[in-house]
């Protein structure tokens, strides 16, 4: 779906009658879909762990510090433990990777669970030491909001959901990529027909359809195909 900005009117547009669980970061755009008022219902949020990550892995990030110039003292030592803490669920994720969702979720309870409570307990902790200015104290923050917390911890209620949404952001890495080489869609009905290519494109992959294969072979038919048969050509 194209949309010539990033505002939250078109996600809440675009999902208008959906319901279900909204795997994404915590752009504040996406708020109004989780309201409890919301027709037909409110969207579950389903936060990204690597989002989270990144902003201690900023402040623990040693080699980084020293090409910009800083000193290794000014590591934080909190930002570098909660880095190992949350990289630890990710080493779950790896093991229970390609596993059915009730299998997840039996790992995750057993597992992840217990670490993600001691994070939190862990958290709070450090979180009250620290001056509200500390750059760490906004990471921590930025974790355990009311707002965010219940995004977070989903993924130990639903085994569908990932814990992270790499995935989908790895699937747009080639949109932002052509964008920048296209000089932008040039104008709205090009970025609504590169919309219209791409979930045409995004279909076949689905299906295990070579893309260009099939494109070619619904060019050479489409002139001989009267409009009510063109579904016959979708991949």
């Amino acid at each position: 779906r194209f949309s010539r900005d990033r505002g939250g009117e078109h996600p809440v547009a675009h999902l208008k009658d959906w319901q279900g669980i909204l795997q994404a970061d915590a752009y504040a755009g996406y708020n109004p879909l989780y309201r409890g008022d919301r027709k037909p219902g409110p969207v579950l949020s389903a936060l990204c762990w690597s989002h989270a990550r990144r902003k201690f892995f900023e402040l623990a990030d040693v080699e980084g510090n020293i090409r910009k110039g800083k000193d290794a003292r000014e590591i934080s030592p909190v930002a570098f433990e909660a880095v190992k803490r949350i990289d630890a669920l990710f080493d779950i994720e790896r093991e229970i990777a390609g596993l059915d969702p009730a299998a997840r979720l039996e790992a995750r309870k057993a597992h992840a669970a217990p670490q993600v409570a001691a994070l939190e307990l862990w958290l709070r902790a450090q979180r009250a030491q620290l001056s509200k200015h500390a750059k760490v104290a906004k990471a921590i923050d930025y974790l355990l909001s009311p707002d965010h917390w219940p995004g977070f911890t989903r993924f130990l209620e639903d085994g569908r959901v990932c814990l992270s949404n790499n995935a989908a952001e790895r699937s747009l890495r080639g949109v932002a990529l052509g964008r920048k080489s296209w000089l932008f869609a040039g104008f709205e009905r090009g970025g609504q027909r590169a919309a219209f290519m791409y979930s045409l494109i995004g279909t076949a992959k689905l299906n295990n359809i070579d893309p260009q294969a099939w494109l070619a072979d619904a060019i050479a038919r489409i002139s001989d195909i009267p409009v009510s048969r063109l579904p016959e050509l979708l991949p």
